[in-house]
């Protein structure tokens, strides 16, 4: 049986920000405001399909009998229009004091480090100089520039070509692609190996989120700093700019934050008390305003109508069996993951919500369509069945459940069934999952002492090995890099069969740490992280320390 819910939640809010700040002025149509997009296809063996323009709204009307009040769909919204300013009673802001991860150790990569060639199928004119410049990498590696560096957490993103790692002091490194600044050091160079930020060496940063082309870095105190692409507001600074290639504080002035994510193209982020705040493209739904921010700018022209500020995420849904849409009160915010074009939370309860672009599955709630709101995932809404972490990848989710099962729904391979709400992973029943890394199509699993990979072909080392089976599917393997693995992150993967995935970033976690157990490698992993192609190992401790090669 369902938990069961509270009382139904008052009127759905007016559009206003929530977060303390007035929201941006109205903008013209046919300005900066969006670009021409083409919408991503379809997984043609599935039913449903994309949300139309007469489903961009919703009404609540009460029902009879139920104590309940039920949705309906309404006319589409008009975008654009004058802003509504409402003043909102003000609160005590908390003060905190936030605290990064504890491990600290060195980084390991291995994976393609070819940064501007990752996702294309050709290196642009303007990179021309860097065509031939970086290799795949078929074994761990080192950057000989972090000699001596502890390393307390590595970040990249699904959809990033560039990476991050933060050292045990809180500085914040980064390098890889930056032609919209998304490095933060100032230019639109691109950085071939790990940089301090200058620009953030006076903050202590415990966290960080790569998208496409931007960054969101969170210092101690809970402020957060953006730079990067800003053509659809996905920085929050109530403008929108092509790059900014230096750290800026967002427009924000509610409660400290203590989460945040990227998608490729918008950002979300938690504070303190639960909420969670959302800004950038609107497109699919994926900022959970209940629009799609669609309009027709000038003839053949679509545009969308960008959250310039960060604008609370206020209604959160189920759906009957029946097709009822009743709102879910009380929810509290616990975790956040985004893939490119669709979001993932956890609440206080230990339920799951999705939305955005629904194509694939990969929202799990057996159909394509797009969500508009965050909807709760109904497998993980009954006694005992809830979720204890999530994680988001390109096209696909997964969950790891509160007695240990890893599940899965969505596409790493877009060529192949999609599977269109969640699953258990047969191949790690068992196993006690510790952390989880997605890319675009690999996925890179630490559970126990050991570190488990899979993948569609090809590949180009960010998975170091992988077997298939008589049918044809990737099989998971237990990396032969005998890493015992505590948190793992991947990114972006290419489209292009010539090209390779950025590195996986792995941290390593320190002996001195670790209760005397046998294990089956030479050094201990506390992190891994999976970018495009690329692999990062954050390697703390050895025992027998294999001399890696060093590169740059």
């Amino acid at each position: 049986m369902p938990r069961k819910k509270a009382a139904a939640a008052a009127a759905w809010e007016e559009p206003s920000s929530g977060n303390g700040t007035a929201r941006a002025g109205p903008r013209k149509r046919g300005g900066p405001a969006g670009r021409k997009r083409e919408r991503p296809e379809r997984c043609s063996s599935s039913s449903g399909g994309g949300s139309s323009g007469d489903e961009d709204g919703l009404e609540l009307d009460g029902t009879p009998g139920g104590g309940k009040r039920a949705a309906r769909p309404a006319a589409a919204g008009k975008a654009g229009g004058a802003a509504v300013v409402i003043t909102e009673p003000e609160h005590t802001k908390e003060r905190v004091k936030l605290e990064g991860s504890k491990c600290k150790g060195q980084l390991l990569i291995f994976g393609a480090t070819n940064w501007d060639l990752i996702g294309r199928k050709e290196v642009p004119k303007q990179q021309a100089a860097y065509r031939n410049l970086g290799q795949n990498l078929w074994g761990p590696h080192r950057y000989g520039c972090l000699a001596g560096v502890r390393v307390r957490t590595v970040v990249s993103g699904s959809c990033a070509a560039h990476s991050l790692l933060i050292t045990t002091e809180g500085k914040l490194w980064s390098w890889g692609r930056n032609e919209k600044g998304q490095l933060g050091h100032g230019d639109t160079k691109r950085v071939e190996a790990p940089r301090l930020i200058e620009g953030l060496s006076h903050e202590v940063i415990v966290s960080a989120a790569c998208g496409r082309n931007h960054t969101l870095a969170l210092t101690e105190t809970g402020s957060v700093f953006a730079f990067g692409e800003n053509k659809m507001g996905q920085l929050g600074l109530g403008n929108q700019t092509d790059a900014v290639p230096s750290p800026a504080q967002i427009m924000y002035n509610g409660q400290p934050i203590t989460k945040m994510a990227c998608g490729a193209e918008f950002s979300m982020i938690m504070d303190c008390k639960g909420n969670l705040y959302s800004f950038g493209c609107p497109e699919y739904g994926q900022l959970g305003h209940n629009s799609d921010g669609k309009f027709i700018a000038r003839a053949q022209r679509i545009e969308y109508d960008c959250e310039l500020v960060p604008r609370r995420v206020a209604i959160f849904i189920e759906k009957t069996k029946d097709g009822q849409i009743l709102p879910v009160p009380n929810v509290v915010v616990r975790d956040v993951a985004c893939g490119a074009n669709h979001t993932l939370v956890l609440d206080s309860q230990k339920r799951v919500f999705s939305w955005g672009f629904g194509g694939y599955g990969r929202l799990g709630h057996a159909e394509q369509k797009d969500e508009m709101v965050p909807r709760l995932v109904k497998l993980f809404d009954f006694p005992g069945r809830g979720a204890s972490q999530i994680y988001a990848g390109y096209t696909c989710s997964f969950a790891v459940s509160e007695v240990g099962g890893l599940f899965f729904w969505g596409a790493t391979n877009t060529s192949r069934e999609s599977t269109m709400y969640p699953k258990a992973v047969q191949d790690l029943c068992g196993w006690r999952i510790g952390s989880l890394a997605c890319g675009k199509s690999s996925i890179i699993v630490a559970a126990d002492e050991s570190t488990i990979s899979w993948g569609p072909s090809p590949t180009f080392g960010e998975l170091v090995s992988c077997h298939l089976r008589e049918s044809g599917e990737v099989e998971p393997v237990r990396v032969a890099l005998g890493l015992w693995v505590l948190s793992t992150s991947l990114p972006k993967h290419t489209e292009e069969k010539h090209l390779g995935d950025s590195p996986p970033l792995i941290v390593l976690r320190s002996a001195a740490q670790l209760s005397p157990m046998s294990f089956q490698g030479q050094f201990c992993a506390s992190q891994i992280i999976l970018s495009h192609l690329c692999t990062f190992v954050l390697k703390i401790g050895t025992f027998s320390d294999p001399v890696s090669p060093c590169i740059l």
